[in-house]
């Protein structure tokens, strides 16, 4: 009989509590990744929830080291298959949930090596928050851009290790994630990315010492972004401003910033791809999967 992991099981996962029970929870929550929905997440739109098989995949939890650190992630990729391009999916703020395993799965049909990393594992547990702004506030919030980033390359690390091709990598990410995809593709670790609806601007702290819109000119691979006309948390000055940004930047020189690109669904709003949700919109979802597609053959992610 399955059971399904308490608070106390993912503080097994935290430095220094490594037991020999905090081993058998830690399995436990593996197998729990990718598994069901945010608390916070509710309602959650059933029919509506796109469900893609794992025929023909290997696909699953998996876990690499960072300074000690067990990072769970999910992956999906062709069984049997190596040479891979590899894409990096980057969660909401609601953890890798079922929405980011289907993602990777969607992926993988395709051809790609998907993972998934769960990036806010050393602060606490999403899916114990029932209410947004709570888990905004005490945990997500607490998530320093500099530990996400070494995660990322771990991510990539392990999958060139098994069976990727990280000479054609790529990074898509959604709200919470379509920022980070901003910041990664100034790393010089990927090729392209596509970024659904993450926020671009605001203020600087320690943990988050830049925003998108700060790194237009250090981007090293071209993005995509696909944002909502009706974004209430991503207003369009925002959109024009980083425009504006990434085309000052071109016009000194930098090809990525020149090379990127934004489309604006003009109806839709914000995590118009979360098909969980009551704000998702088929079309634009539909439209903003093939450009993703497109966008990552254009810039050599195939």
């Amino acid at each position: 009989m399955s059971q399904t992991p308490s608070n106390a099981d993912f503080d097994s996962l935290l430095p220094g509590r490594a037991t020999l029970a905090g081993s058998t929870r830690r399995s436990a929550l593996q197998m729990a990744l990718g598994v069901g929905y945010a608390a916070a997440a509710v309602p959650v739109m059933a029919q509506t929830a796109i469900k893609t098989p794992d025929t023909g995949l290997t696909a699953g939890t998996i876990q690499y080291t960072v300074d000690g650190f067990q990072v769970s992630a999910y992956r999906a990729a062709p069984a049997g298959k190596t040479h891979l391009p590899v894409v990096l999916v980057i969660q909401e703020i609601f953890g890798v949930h079922d929405y980011i395993a289907d993602t990777c799965r969607r992926l993988a049909q395709l051809g790609y090596l998907a993972i998934a990393p769960e990036l806010f594992a050393r602060q606490g547990d999403p899916r114990k928050y029932t209410e947004i702004s709570q888990l905004q506030s005490e945990l997500v919030s607490k998530v320093p851009d500099a530990q996400v980033i070494k995660d990322l390359d771990a991510a990539l690390a392990w999958a060139k290790d098994n069976g990727g091709d990280t000479s054609r990598a790529g990074i898509t990410g959604f709200c919470w994630g379509g920022r980070i995809t901003w910041l990664y593709a100034a790393t010089g670790k990927v090729k392209a990315g596509v970024a659904w609806y993450g926020r671009l601007q605001g203020a600087a702290s320690e943990l988050q010492p830049k925003h998108p819109i700060d790194l237009s000119s250090a981007l090293k691979a071209p993005v995509l972004g696909l944002y909502g006309g009706k974004d209430q948390g991503i207003p369009l000055e925002s959109v024009e401003a980083m425009k504006q940004s990434l085309q000052k930047a071109g016009a000194a020189g930098n090809a990525a910033a020149a090379a990127s690109s934004f489309h604006v669904y003009p109806e839709a709003g914000h995590a118009f791809h979360a098909d969980y949700r009551p704000s998702y919109r088929k079309d634009a979802a539909d439209d903003g999967w093939k450009r993703m597609q497109d966008w990552f053959k254009t810039h050599g992610v195939i």
